[in-house]
């Protein structure tokens, strides 16, 4: 199977199987960004350009996160498949406080100069709300096979029906790109704008201000909606338990998962979704690729379902990540819970989201806004680790 898709699906679209209400608005009329689209592309190119913007698109797994537009533009003779990436509209209640599109522009443009990564091909940056409603940037539209999230892609799929040694290179690809990601060299220098305040170059420096983040980032989501003690918890876990590591820190891409990937022969020919980049430790990436395969795990288990307990596993991560590193992965345990706490605070603001919309009732107890509750409360009981060894 082979499908043309953007290079802008969300963080947070894996995490739902169904879509949450939100307004409409008339950006979300194709005629209506055809000729915003036109107008706009006209003044980016020289005036004997004679742009023209036709098959305007917004697929129907748009994310919550930002708004997809794909559309073809023709000038100088010459025809490009694209995709806008726009930011969501505050009347359809944000999944995240910030949208730094201009940031993940730069990360795309850094990472394609810097590094083997197969990164889409990035053109334009608008800080200008006025052409679209909201601020944009405009990319190369790839096409290749992508692990789908509805149905999760362990519930059945291409990946699924490959062969054993087909995933294993499908595994070894997807790890050898955050290799790749992580060799970059000057990390500190060249992404600074992706230092967060209190920070410094050092694995724990950085860690220590990424969880900083990520309780205000709570704190954000529950200013319109309920507390969980179970995050809380989990956060005061990750600071009590913080590693002592002074090594350098790395750039990591964010949103490690192969979902966020485009592949062709089980090779990447796209990777996507850069608004969760980062400074941060290797196994930041690591933890995250792993967890996020296993979110799906445990909810195909529910299913009742085989799904892939071999895929992706903790250990084999690690070994393979040696293998082409040379580094030896620490705190694996601690890096994935982290991840389960970080896509919990995701699924609180979800599901906030779908009570907003009234597509959900608010459960008596908030920590039953958690999908993944259960796995989370095991890793922090230090009980859950077997079954992804």
């Amino acid at each position: 199977m082979t499908v043309s898709t953007s290079t802008a699906r969300s963080a947070d679209d894996s995490d739902h199987s169904s879509e949450v209400a939100r307004p409409t608005d008339s950006r979300r009329d194709p005629e209506v960004l055809r000729d915003a689209l036109h107008r706009w592309l006209a003044a980016q190119l020289p005036a004997d350009a004679a742009p023209e913007v036709t098959h305007v698109h917004l697929p129907d797994a748009n994310g919550m996160s930002s708004e997809t537009i794909l559309f073809d533009a023709a000038w100088s003779g010459e025809v490009h498949p694209l995709v806008a990436r726009v930011a969501p509209a505050d009347t359809t209640m944000p999944v995240f406080p910030e949208y730094d599109l201009d940031g993940q522009f730069q990360v795309m443009a850094q990472v394609r100069e810097h590094s083997a990564v197969p990164v889409p091909v990035v053109y334009w940056s608008e800080s200008d709300p006025g052409p679209l409603g909201a601020p944009f940037f405009v990319m190369a539209r790839v096409s290749g096979q992508v692990p789908p999230d509805v149905m999760p892609y362990n519930f059945g799929s291409w990946v699924t029906e490959a062969t054993e040694e087909q995933r294993a290179l499908l595994q070894h690809s997807a790890v050898n790109v955050l290799a790749q990601l992580h060799d970059i060299d000057r990390p500190w220098e060249r992404f600074a704008f992706l230092r967060l305040p209190g920070s410094g170059p050092t694995v724990t420096e950085a860690l220590a201000a990424h969880i900083r983040q990520q309780r205000g980032y709570y704190e954000w989501t529950t200013q319109s909606g309920p507390r969980s003690p179970l995050i809380e918890r989990g956060l005061a876990w990750m600071e009590d338990n913080l590693p002592d590591d002074p090594s350098p820190a790395v750039f990591c891409w964010g949103d490690a998962r192969i979902g966020n990937m485009m592949f062709e022969d089980f090779r990447p020919v796209a990777v996507l979704d850069w608004e969760m980049a980062a400074l941060g430790p290797r196994e930041l990436d690591l933890g995250w690729m792993t967890y996020l395969h296993r979110f799906f795990e445990d909810i195909a288990a529910s299913a009742g379902l085989d799904g892939m307990p071999d895929f992706l596993r903790l250990d084999d991560l690690a070994a393979l990540y040696e293998e082409l590193t040379g580094h030896t992965p620490r705190d694996l345990e601690y890096y994935t819970a982290y991840a389960a706490l970080r896509q919990a605070t995701i699924m609180l603001r979800i599901q906030e989201r779908a009570i907003h919309f009234g597509q959900a009732v608010a459960p008596e107890d908030p920590d039953d806004m958690i999908m993944h509750r259960a796995s989370l409360e095991a890793m922090l009981d230090g009980t859950y680790w077997e079954k992804i060894r």
